[in-house]
């Protein structure tokens, strides 16, 4: 009986472990909680943030929000949270995630927290060109982020996730084009630089063409219960830059966009459902065509509106993954330098510094020269980079505005079926031109604490992105082939003689 009673003993805990590991009718497997937290600077007038020169904002137009989503299997916890901001600096980041993980005990490095880029949003960068921090939001961000993951984490519960892509080539463009040879213009520093600009204005025939590809594809990973009957979120990633708002604070289109998908998808009972979109990679990308003529009365409910309407038709076809699909993540942290200023740039902007004194800079000059010390005394910066994999979808988290052509670089050379990539993801260290894109110049490539790192950042970051994917995956990465630059020079010309032809239709 004695020898019974002990065996006993050991068999149940066995049993115990293999019921928790293998159960039946999807009781184990993922789980997925969702919330929304509302992140509207509760004190106005606040500093707001993405122009050059600094200003104040006393109104708000629409809601900021936090959107939340935590997923969990038995051997990870991850948490995603898209903010309704410009650009979030890695340290506040890291505030939230430690505020959060003393609320979930989710590891720091299982939490990505990513910025839609809406630029009518309080600013919590300091020095973010010519614009400071706004003391009073900066305080308000961080326990609200960590209180929006400790809801979500709350909200558990069984769960599968499926995903898709769908291409949505009209709205979103490359926005930077080259200019003529013979028509250079003068950088803040006064030398004739700037080969290419952003927003050439429309049909300008002073423009040759797009100076990049864009990243097209809008990306969709659904969240709902385990037995498909309820919505619990949906996490959208497109590449467009943002529509553009004014005379008070907005979420822009990604707000737009994630209300409209909750009234969609989730009907009188959106209260229960979070949708969010998030940036994708649009550092040279936004919603103009400027090879056509300028849209009249276009607005940005229809432009939200289209694009929802393209989300909702492919949300529907979605097929999800099995209850057991693996949860992943990777996180890496690295330093890279900064371009420095010489000793004349040094002199140029003490000169101008000195002049200006104590109030905010108002020129663009006025801006570079400020960025130029801050630089001087900052030549390094902490890089975050992340990659979440769930079955055979990946998400990578880049702490820059990435150019198009990267994120298809990165969306070509995946190991995974599909892989989609949000930028201003734990940080924001700028814009990352490809290399050859510093030669072309313009405000992507002044020496800022926006636009300031090595020439080779680029490469470093899809380089330490795509060994993250190889590890999760566990299989190579694809090789990025002739065809797929002949792909997007084919893109380009035919782009290029579109141009030619409404120019010459127009009799220029």
């Amino acid at each position: 009986m004695k020898s019974y009673l002990r065996r006993t003993r050991l068999i149940l805990p066995v049993l115990a472990l293999l019921c928790f590991c293998f159960p039946v009718d999807g009781e184990c497997g993922l789980s997925a909680g969702a919330a929304t937290v509302d992140v509207t600077p509760p004190t106005l007038p606040a500093i707001q943030n993405g122009g050059f020169l600094e200003r104040s904002q006393n109104k708000v137009l629409d809601r900021l929000s936090a959107r939340c989503f935590v997923l969990k299997s038995d051997q990870t916890t991850v948490a995603i949270v898209v903010v309704d901001s410009c650009m979030i600096p890695r340290d506040i980041c890291d505030r939230a995630k430690v505020l959060a993980n003393q609320k979930t005990g989710i590891p720091v490095n299982r939490m990505l927290i990513a910025s839609t880029h809406t630029h009518t949003a309080p600013s919590v960068m300091n020095l973010c060109l010519g614009t400071r921090s706004d003391p009073n939001y900066e305080r308000f961000l961080s326990p609200k982020l960590a209180e929006g993951i400790a809801r979500a984490y709350q909200n558990l519960e069984p769960a599968r996730i499926g995903f898709t892509v769908v291409d949505a080539p009209n709205h979103t463009h490359c926005r930077r084009w080259l200019r003529h040879p013979d028509q250079y213009a003068a950088d803040p520093f006064g030398d004739k630089t700037v080969r290419a600009i952003m927003h050439p204005g429309y049909q300008n025939s002073a423009f040759i063409g797009p100076a990049g590809p864009a990243d097209t594809g809008l990306s969709l990973l659904s969240i709902q219960s385990a037995d498909g009957k309820r919505p619990l979120g949906l996490l959208a990633n497109y590449s467009m830059h943002y529509f553009g708002t004014g005379g008070g604070f907005s979420a822009d289109y990604y707000g737009k966009f994630s209300t409209l998908m909750e009234q969609k998808i989730a009907g009188k009972d959106k209260t229960a459902f979070v949708a969010a979109m998030s940036q994708g990679t649009s550092g040279d990308l936004q919603w103009m065509d400027y090879s056509q003529p300028r849209r009249k009365n276009y607005s940005i409910d229809q432009y939200a509106g289209e694009l929802a309407d393209l989300a909702f038709d492919a949300y529907q076809k979605i097929e999800y993954m099995p209850a057991d699909a693996k949860l992943s993540m990777a996180e890496t942290r690295f330093i890279l330098n900064r371009r420095l200023p010489n000793p004349e740039r040094l002199a140029w902007a003490e000169e101008i510094n000195t002049k200006r004194g104590t109030r905010r800079p108002k020129s663009k000059p006025e801006v570079y020269a400020e960025q130029a010390a801050w630089i001087d005394e900052q030549p390094q910066e902490e890089i975050v980079l992340q990659t979440i994999g769930i079955g055979d979808l990946a998400i990578t988290a880049i702490p820059n505005e990435v150019y198009g052509i990267t994120g298809l670089k990165l969306k070509a050379q995946s190991p995974f079926k599909v892989t989609f990539n949000m930028g201003l993801a734990n940080g924001a260290a700028g814009y990352i031109p490809p290399p050859e894109q510093h030669y072309l110049g313009g405000y992507t490539t002044w020496p800022a604490r926006t636009a300031g790192l090595e020439t080779t950042a680029e490469p470093q970051i899809l380089e330490t992105l795509l060994g993250q994917l190889e590890t999760l995956s566990g299989q190579k990465r694809k090789p990025l082939t002739v065809d797929f630059y002949n792909d997007q020079q084919r893109t380009a010309i035919e782009k290029g003689k579109a141009d030619e032809n409404n120019r010459v239709n127009r009799g220029q």
